[in-house]
């Protein structure tokens, strides 16, 4: 399954996909406009739903070894019960904006940086901070997220890079990087609006993420990069998370905007969740 990613179509609460040769049709409740080209939904390969519950139409059809490059990081995908794949498209400019960034941050200050990704997932951000030639923390509180992350390190050549795989909760994590002196350089943060720890602690984003980012702040190095957040939480907009990223960080520049789904020209983005990010400069 190669050949990249792209939207083909959106409209009346779905959205259609190409992950390399295959074409789903998955929801997604922000499209609320009418279907672009009707004929492209009949190349359907599966869809999901959630009348009724989750349900696959054609999920024997995405087999387990599906390897697609996005933004630069081939990428392992398989459907899970949520409709998932193991990967979130509309990141993958983020991932591009990280490697770069971290490449420039390289050759400024003669060193490798060292990079935290924090609710990892299955480690686009990570790898392609890895590409970078970026040293990396690499944490989720989901073992099977972490070895599925571990699969797409291989698939890019990336199984010997200097990155360190941990299934943790987060702030029991942060806190003990504090009391151990940990410095990064960089950080990108991609909080759950609910999740569980690695012992079932909970973390709801409301309650949880100002702790989260003081924690973030005080493992941040002396002369740091950036800080990257972003958010599929409804109601956290691109000026809600620059906000917070602003209550810690003063001084320096901030960016923020929305994440989306993007295809060929004349094909509408989809937005789906926003970033914020405070740089250096």
């Amino acid at each position: 399954m190669k050949n990249g990613y792209e939207l083909l179509d959106s409209g009346n609460g779905m959205k259609l996909e190409r992950f390399g040769d295959v074409v789903l049709e998955r929801p997604c409740a922000q499209a609320v406009w009418a279907p672009r080209d009707s004929s492209l939904w009949k190349t359907v390969t599966a869809r999901f739903d959630r009348v009724g519950g989750h349900n696959w139409q054609g999920r024997g059809k995405l087999s387990n070894d599906c390897n697609v490059e996005i933004g630069g990081v081939v990428m392992k995908l398989s459907a899970t019960d949520f409709g998932h794949l193991g990967v979130f498209p509309e990141t993958r400019g983020l991932w591009e904006w990280i490697r770069s960034t971290l490449r420039a941050e390289k050759e400024k200050k003669g060193r490798n940086l060292k990079f935290l990704n924090l609710f990892a997932y299955s480690g686009g951000a990570t790898l392609a901070a890895a590409q970078a030639g970026a040293e990396c923390c690499h944490l989720d509180a989901a073992k099977g997220m972490v070895d599925w992350a571990r699969e797409n390190a291989a698939l890019n050549n990336l199984q010997d890079a200097p990155i360190r795989w941990i299934v943790d909760d987060v702030i029991k994590f942060l806190n003990r990087e504090v009391r151990r002196g940990n410095k990064y350089d960089a950080v990108l943060l991609d909080p759950p609006s609910f999740g569980r720890g690695k012992k079932g602690e909970l973390y709801k984003i409301e309650e949880s993420l100002m702790t989260t980012l003081d924690l973030v702040h005080q493992v941040m190095g002396d002369d740091p990069s950036f800080v990257l957040l972003t958010s599929h939480t409804p109601g956290f907009s691109p000026i809600v998370l620059s906000n917070l990223l602003r209550q810690f960080n003063s001084e320096g520049e901030m960016e923020c905007g929305e994440m989306l789904l993007s295809g060929k020209p004349g094909v509408m983005d989809l937005p789906n969740g926003n970033w914020a990010r405070w740089i250096n400069r």
